[in-house]
């Protein structure tokens, strides 16, 4: 069972269809939930102890919002949620696009953690999770944010590596494609995306962001205390291996 009582947990994009499931799940295993989002998200969520607006994209910001929340002591965990892409294709990945895009999905969430290292460290460890993507794995699309993804693996890996020795642990979590409002503008262009699109997946169907959730509740409970550096897919089984092609040479 897990049990998150007594410890306080950063989610980012907390507001977001995953983000809003992290704060349900997590309240629901005991934790007190320090939701964070950028300014005008609904942060009046069920299960929120604290909630924080600033915009991940400004190091001031992060610093400062950062250090409110360790005025209260250091975080037992934070999980880096916030994302975002549109550019679907290479052609689509202008210079502005490419920027925005590695410096939402990989570097607002290296810059965050570097800020709660110190004081994580000073209180004898903590957790770090980082909401990937497959597309991390293999390409699905969308390059600048897949780049950005493979990126944050990286980043955790090092936070792994380097910061094991003060009880700090760091994981990463690849979910496949989560029915979340991310995906209403595809919804838009073509009413049957979602149909197609779980023909793709072993389990025939999406992930629910629950799944998502439940999953970063393991990495930064106790039961998950000897797993550092490593990579969850939530993803129905798309990285296990490719069934619309298999089905195809066995015919």
């Amino acid at each position: 069972m897990i049990d998150l009582a007594g410890h306080r947990i950063v989610v980012t994009g907390a507001a977001g269809g995953i983000g809003s499931a992290m704060v349900e799940v997590l309240a629901g295993f005991g934790a007190a939930v320090v939701a964070c989002d950028i300014d005008g998200a609904d942060l009046g969520l069920p299960g929120v102890a604290e909630a924080l607006h600033f915009d991940l994209m400004d190091d001031a910001a992060i610093e400062a919002a950062a250090a409110e929340i360790c005025g209260g002591g250091a975080p037992d965990a934070v999980i880096s949620n916030a994302g975002w892409t549109r550019a679907e294709t290479l052609a689509d990945v202008s210079a502005d696009a490419l920027s925005h895009e590695l410096n939402l999905n990989l570097r607002s969430a290296a810059r965050l953690s570097q800020a709660f290292l110190p004081a994580m460290r000073n209180n004898g460890g903590g957790a770090f999770v980082f909401i990937s993507s497959v597309n991390a794995l293999s390409h699905y699309g969308n390059p600048a944010y897949a780049a950005a993804k493979a990126g944050l693996l990286a980043w955790m890996r090092a936070i792994a590596t380097e910061e094991g020795r003060n009880g700090i642990r760091a994981n990463a979590i690849a979910p496949g494609s989560v029915r979340t409002m991310a995906w209403d503008h595809r919804i838009e262009r073509d009413p049957a995306i979602l149909g197609k699109v779980k023909q793709l997946y072993p389990l025939g169907r999406m992930v629910e962001p629950a799944e998502v959730a439940r999953a970063a509740a393991f990495l930064v409970s106790s039961l998950a205390s000897g797993i550092t550096g490593t990579v969850l897919p939530v993803d129905a089984g798309i990285s296990a291996g490719n069934l619309p092609f298999l089905e195809q040479i066995a015919v």
